[in-house]
C-alpha cells in the first residue's frame, strides 16, 4: 500500500489502495506541472533540459516549448494564459495570443535571483518565490550572480506594474499556496524543510508567518511544491512522496512515491486528480476531493 494514515479523515480525500499512476517517463527533473482547462491538457517543465512539455490522455508527452530559459513553475490566470517563473532569465512572464509578455524582472532595479513557483490569486494577484537555485548550476540556468542579497516572495497587481515585495526571511522559498478563502498563505521553505503560514490582510499586507509542520524525516526530497484542496487541506510535495496536511496543520497522511516529488496541481475537469512531476517522471492519482 502506497498510503500512510495517520488520521482517520484522510479517508474522506483519497483511497488508502491509490497508487500512484506513471504517465510518462525518461525527463532529467520535471517541475511547474499545470492544467489548461481550456485545451484540456498539462503543462510542466523539464528544467535540466530546458524543455516545456505538454501532456494529454491523447497524445501523451509532447515538447511544447524548447528553449523554456530554463522554466520552473507554472501557473494559469482567469483568462487561460500561462505565466511562468524563468530562472534562467530570471523573470516571470506570461503567455497570450500575442507572444510571451514579461511581467517582472527586477525589484527596485535589481535582477531577481531565480523566480521558482507561483500562483494566481483570486483578485488576480500573482504571488511568486524567488530562492537562489537557479543561480548555482548551469543545468538550472546558471552560473550567475546574485543582485539581490535576500530570497523573497513577492506580489505583482493584478492590472500589472512594480513588484511589492511580502516577506524577505526565508532560507530557500519554495512552493506556495492560498486556502480557498484566499487569507491565509503557505510558503514552503526548502532550505530548512518546513511550510510556514502567513495570514493575508485585503490589501496583501502578511502576518504571523509562523511553522506551519516540520517536514524533516530524514528520507530523500524537501519541501517544494504545494496545492490546496476544496476543504482546504494542504497537499504537499515532501520527503517520501505528497503530504495531505489539515488546515490545523495536522498531518492526516503521506501518499508514498517511486521517485522524490518537486511538484504537483489538480487537474482534469472535475478537478480531482493531482497531477505530480517527480525527478524522471509525471504521474497522477485520483482524489476524493476537489482542487480549490
Amino acid at each position: 500500500m502506497s498510503v500512510e494514515l495517520y488520521e482517520i479523515e484522510l479517508r474522506e480525500l483519497v483511497d488508502l489502495s491509490t497508487e500512484p499512476e506513471k504517465l510518462a517517463d525518461g525527463f532529467l527533473f520535471t517541475e511547474g506541472p499545470v492544467w489548461d482547462p481550456n485545451r484540456k491538457l498539462l503543462i510542466f517543465s523539464d528544467i535540466p533540459a530546458d524543455t516545456k512539455y505538454r501532456w494529454s490522455p491523447e497524445d501523451g508527452a509532447q515538447v511544447y516549448r524548447t528553449p523554456s530559459h530554463f522554466s520552473n513553475g507554472h501557473a494559469i490566470d482567469a483568462e487561460g494564459r500561462i505565466i511562468a517563473c524563468e530562472h534562467q532569465s530570471r523573470r516571470v512572464t506570461r503567455e497570450g495570443l500575442d507572444g510571451i509578455e514579461v511581467l517582472a524582472d527586477r525589484y527596485r532595479g535589481k535582477r531577481f535571483n531565480s523566480p521558482n513557483d507561483v500562483i494566481v490569486a483570486p483578485d488576480g494577484s500573482i504571488i511568486f518565490t524567488d530562492p537562489t537555485y537557479g543561480l548555482k548550476k548551469a543545468d538550472e540556468g546558471g552560473p550567475q550572480d546574485a543582485e539581490l542579497d535576500f530570497r523573497g516572495v513577492y506580489r505583482i497587481p493584478a492590472g500589472g506594474g512594480e513588484p511589492a515585495l511580502l516577506v524577505d526571511d526565508f532560507m530557500q522559498p519554495n512552493g506556495l499556496a492560498l486556502s480557498p478563502d484566499a487569507r491565509r498563505l503557505y510558503v514552503g521553505d526548502s532550505g530548512v524543510v518546513h511550510i510556514r503560514a502567513f495570514d493575508v490582510s485585503e490589501d496583501w499586507q502578511l502576518s504571523d508567518g509562523e511553522v506551519f509542520i516540520e517536514m524533516q524525516r530524514g528520507e530523500p526530497g524537501a519541501t517544494d511544491g504545494m496545492k490546496v484542496d476544496e476543504r482546504g487541506n494542504l497537499w504537499s510535495t515532501g520527503q517520501g512522496g505528497i503530504w495531505v496536511i489539515a488546515p490545523s496543520g495536522a498531518l492526516l497522511g503521506r501518499v508514498l512515491w517511486p521517485e522524490v516529488t518537486a511538484n504537483c496541481n489538480w487537474g482534469d475537469d472535475d478537478r480531482r486528480t493531482l497531477y505530480v512531476t517527480a525527478t524522471h517522471g509525471l504521474y497522477r492519482i485520483r482524489a476524493r476531493v476537489a482542487g480549490a
